[in-house]
């Protein structure tokens, strides 16, 4: 006969030894369930990952877009003043319309063009034409940077990125989800025997976290560098691969690397924190659940159906995603601006603040912005992260789900 399954698909502790658990006996109050997904193979729950990692990609990669601009962008700079306007190349002019807007070095502040020969320059044209493109190029919140971003450099470049993003999370999420799944069911698990119960959420995603983040590190930087890009080219992907070469050439290729520091201080706390909540999540939602149906006098079904687990990982997911993805926003802000640094042959020997150890890096972005500084596109992060944990989470359970249905059946036709 196939085996009896409870609640579903659970991340769940390392099951005890035989004779000693009962399939069918609930979970003890705030305490996880038993594992369900035994009979799930390593293969199938890769599967999973994958599908999960595609469609989470496909629809928070916007949002992600708009988190690395608003994280990138620079902030205002104190000496920049309207007057120096005065002081541009004699044959550049300004337009009150700026409407054939090019500008100097790509990130300059001034909105330059070429006008006619003739043309008087009014200096209370050339600060409105600023003001007009300054504001036009200023991000203040991820819906404003949906719309410019959208509006300026077209829809697409909204899901900009894309592709590293989906060279990156498959085989992330592959390593990062099927390897907590064995370090929290499996017997031969280094935490057996190791660490204590409540503890298991806290390690097991952080070393799964680890070894999926060294993997694709430099994955990443391709595409935070693509993200942060507001170039027109057409070939972004070639320019930032360009970019990576040069940098590669000058700096060797631990450079690829770069920010692999301050992503392990963004993700590992992240990922501790997000399993720790969504399995305490989970295990609320079981406890609520069974007591809803005792009151009701119906009958406590161990197994949950996929609509359930559906709703539960979904919730648990999103609900976990949002605070950890809040709480470690500074580390992602401080990974963000280290890796879109364009650095110079002899930038290792000037005091960058990119350059600097974590800890220094971070202090020097509150000394000179402030808390908000620190947490400088929290919003966009937390509105892309909460939705990409849900979805990612409730894809791969309902995956396992399926599978072990799948299994099951297998099972009683091979006996029949």
């Amino acid at each position: 006969m196939a085996a009896a399954h409870t609640h579903g698909q659970r991340h769940d502790r390392i099951p005890p030894p035989s004779g000693q658990d009962d399939l069918n006996a609930p979970p003890a109050p705030g305490q996880a369930p038993r594992p369900a997904d035994s009979d799930v193979t390593i293969g199938q729950k890769m599967l999973s990952a994958v599908s999960g990692s595609i469609l989470t990609s496909l629809l928070v990669t916007p949002l992600d877009v708009v988190r690395v601009r608003l994280q990138a962008q620079p902030g205002p700079s104190p000496s920049a003043r309207l007057p120096s306007f005065l002081h541009l190349p004699p044959n550049l002019g300004v337009t009150a319309c700026c409407r054939e807007v090019f500008w100097v070095q790509n990130h300059s502040q001034f909105c330059v063009a070429s006008p006619p020969s003739a043309a008087v320059i009014d200096e209370a044209i050339i600060s409105d034409c600023a003001a007009e493109e300054t504001q036009r190029r200023t991000i203040n919140s991820t819906l404003d940077g949906l719309k410019k971003i959208s509006r300026h450099e077209g829809v697409s470049t909204l899901w900009r990125g894309l592709s590293p993003t989906l060279a990156m999370a498959v085989p992330a999420n592959v390593i990062y989800f099927a390897g907590y799944d064995w370090l929290r069911t499996s017997p031969r698990s280094p935490m057996v025997g190791r660490v204590s119960e409540p503890y298991q959420p806290l390690v097991g995603g952080s070393v799964a976290r680890i070894g999926a983040a060294v993997v694709v590190s430099p994955i990443e930087m391709l595409r935070t560098r693509m993200q942060a890009s507001s170039s027109g080219e057409k070939s972004v992907l070639r320019a930032t691969i360009g970019g990576i070469k040069e940098m590669v050439g000058n700096e060797g290729y631990g450079s690829l690397w770069r920010g692999l520091s301050l992503t392990l201080w963004r993700d590992v706390p992240f990922s501790a924190l997000y399993w720790w909540g969504y399995e305490y999540g989970r295990g609320r939602l079981d406890e609520a659940r069974l007591q809803s149906a005792g009151l009701l006098g119906q009958e406590r079904k161990p197994d949950l159906s996929h609509s359930a687990l559906l709703a539960d990982s979904f919730l648990a997911g999103a609900g976990s995603g949002a605070i950890a993805a809040f709480v470690t926003t500074p580390f992602d802000v401080g990974k963000t601006r280290q890796q879109t640094a364009v650095h110079d042959p002899k930038a290792q020997l000037k005091d960058w603040p990119e350059n600097r150890t974590m800890p220094r890096f971070i202090w020097h972005i509150y000394s000179t912005e402030g808390a908000a500084g620190l947490f400088k596109g929290w919003a966009a992060r937390c509105l892309k992260v909460a939705p990409a944990c849900a979805i990612m989470i409730s894809s791969y359970e309902i995956g396992k789900k399926m599978a072990s249905t799948v299994n099951d059946r297998r099972d009683v036709s091979n006996e029949a």
